[in-house]
């Protein structure tokens, strides 16, 4: 099996910093870029990699079917800051086979598995 790691992950939004508060709440830290001629996003470290919060034109709509997965130190502390943020607890805290997990909607309507790390 070939050694695959995830080196970029962008998220597109029509609602950027309420996108931005919600990661942040789980941990990320972001900082803003933009490259040349092209739009102002945030950009925070993701393992080896990043994860990108970009605008996303008037005239698209938000990919909500995407479902992403974080282990982070305190899964139900961030259930309770990201619904504070706009986003929307979709089960609780609890043990999985996969470990301790809970599960939120971004503010998008994205499905984020939260692990104990």
């Amino acid at each position: 099996m070939a050694d695959i790691s995830l080196r970029l992950l962008v998220l597109k939004t029509h609602d950027v910093s309420g996108v931005v508060a919600f990661y942040q709440s789980l941990g990320f830290t972001f900082t803003e870029e933009q490259h040349g001629k092209g739009p102002l996003h945030h950009s925070a470290p993701l393992g080896d990699g990043i994860i990108e919060i970009y605008p996303l034109p008037d005239d698209q709509t938000v990919d909500s079917t995407t479902r992403l997965g974080f282990a982070i130190a305190d899964p139900d502390s961030a259930v309770r800051v990201a619904e504070s943020l706009n986003g929307r607890v979709i089960k609780p805290g609890r043990d999985t086979p996969w470990g301790y997990m809970a599960l939120v909607a971004d503010p998008d309507g994205r499905t984020v598995e939260l692990y104990r790390a």
